[in-house]
This record gives C-alpha cells, structure tokens and sequence, in this order.
C-alpha cells in the first residue's frame, strides 16, 4: 500500500483493530477511526478518519473537496460525525497533557485545503508545533492557523449555514488557489515575527512554547500555594473555634 493511499486502506477495514497496528490506532466507532500521524508535527497529532460506509463511496471521501461536492445534508452529517470524534480526541489529548506537562494548551481541528493523501483526514493538533517532523517551510505554513491553509473545522461547519452562491464558492478549493500559500514567508503565528529559515523557525517556537510553558505552570504553583494558604486559614479559624467553645463549656 502507498503512502499516498494508506490512510484510505485504514478507512476501509471493517477489523480496525486487527488491520491497524496498535502503535497506530487510538480509537475507532462504528463512523470513523483515529490514528496517531506517523509524522505528527506537534507534541500531540492525531488524525480522525471517516469510515468508507453508504451511502458514501470511496470517491466521494477523497478530500475535503470531494465530499463537499457531495448532498449537502449528506456532507454536513459526515462532518458532524467527524467534530463529535474531534471532541473526544481533544479531551485525550487534554488528559494526556495534564499527566505530561501538568497544564493544557491549544488544540486545533481542520483540515488542509488540499490534501496531500487520498482520504479525507481531519488533524487534530496541539497549538505548540514543536516537532522533529517539522522540517519544511510547507509543513509548517500547512498549518499556521492565520495563513488560510488550514481550514477549522467549525469554519468549514458554518459554510453550509450561508448563501448558496458562498457555500459553492468555498466548496471548490482550488489547488491553485491554495498552493501557493505554501511558500509564503516563515512568520510565527503567536507573535508575526518572520523567521529566515526553519532551523531558526523551530528554535523561535520552542522558545515561545517554553514560555507559555513557564507560564501556565507559574500560573498553577500561584493557585496552589493561595489554596494551601486559604485551607491553612480555614484550619487555623477551626482551630480558634473549637478552643472558644471548649473554654465556653468550662
């Protein structure tokens, strides 16, 4: 199986968790399968399949353009389907985070405008983009969320709730219209600051991840010695109280 196509062979099994390496699979229901990305470009990448199930064909679940070429009430369903999966997975991921690092940070959920593999796949991915799979300027434009490459999935959800004229528009996307953005200049997403090649791209985000990091976890040693503090007062009350009503008993 290509890796081009790999993703559809996964969507198609019927025995996930037989036909899917353990390594790979997270999750699956009886509409869609979640995989680890074998490249994720992120602390956290997953990836949530729809099942190739009628009254779908393979075809029609290529890309994200293929399906919105579909019914339209069949189309918005399928991404129905997908957002209630991408809601789970966030909350693993969110639960994976606490017990790593002791703090959440963003998730994001969408798709690119053009895929690179023959299935439609749904990315969910943490916000840091920090990863060894990071290597090229198309991997990280792919997904830097103010460069219109990455379409959210609530975006794409709210497309059906438009004029027709805009939903057809929005439903094209065009290679040609997208590509390009792909080699637009290097700019973090946090702080716009362009970057001139990705070695130094990926060391600038890890910085700027180190100190949301940093933060957060000042932000939680705050709250807990305020809540150390305030049970310390509350005992030290109880304490005064119980001596006030002993001496009053005498």
């Amino acid at each position: 199986m290509s890796r081009l196509t790999i993703l559809r062979g996964y969507a198609l099994r019927a025995d996930p968790d037989k036909a899917i390496p353990a390594s790979i699979l997270l999750a699956h229901n009886a509409d869609t399968i979640t995989i680890f990305d074998a490249f994720p470009k992120s602390i956290f990448h997953l990836l949530v399949l729809p099942r190739v199930l009628p009254p779908f064909t393979v075809f029609e679940l290529t890309n994200l353009r293929t399906l919105l070429k579909c019914d339209k009430a069949r189309a918005k369903d399928l991404l129905d389907r997908l957002n209630e999966t991408a809601k789970t997975a966030r909350a693993m991921i969110e639960e994976e985070m606490m017990k790593r690092y002791g703090f959440k940070w963003g998730i994001w959920t969408g798709f690119h405008a053009v895929s690179s593999m023959e299935h439609l796949h749904l990315h969910v991915i943490s916000s840091d983009l920090c990863s060894a799979s990071m290597k090229v300027k198309k991997h990280y434009n792919s997904f830097n969320p103010k460069l219109g490459f990455f379409l959210p999935l609530d975006d794409i959800r709210s497309w059906f709730d438009a004029e027709p004229s805009y939903f057809a528009m929005m439903s094209q996307l065009k290679p040609s219209q997208y590509e390009p953005l792909l080699k637009e200049p290097l700019v973090c997403w946090r702080c716009d600051k362009e970057q001139k090649n990705m070695p130094t791209l990926k060391t600038h985000l890890q910085e700027e991840w180190d100190e949301e990091a940093k933060r957060e976890k000042a932000k939680l040693e705050r709250k807990r010695k305020h809540s150390s503090a305030s049970q310390g007062q509350a005992g030290e009350l109880a304490d005064e109280e119980t001596k006030k009503q002993h001496t009053e008993s005498q």
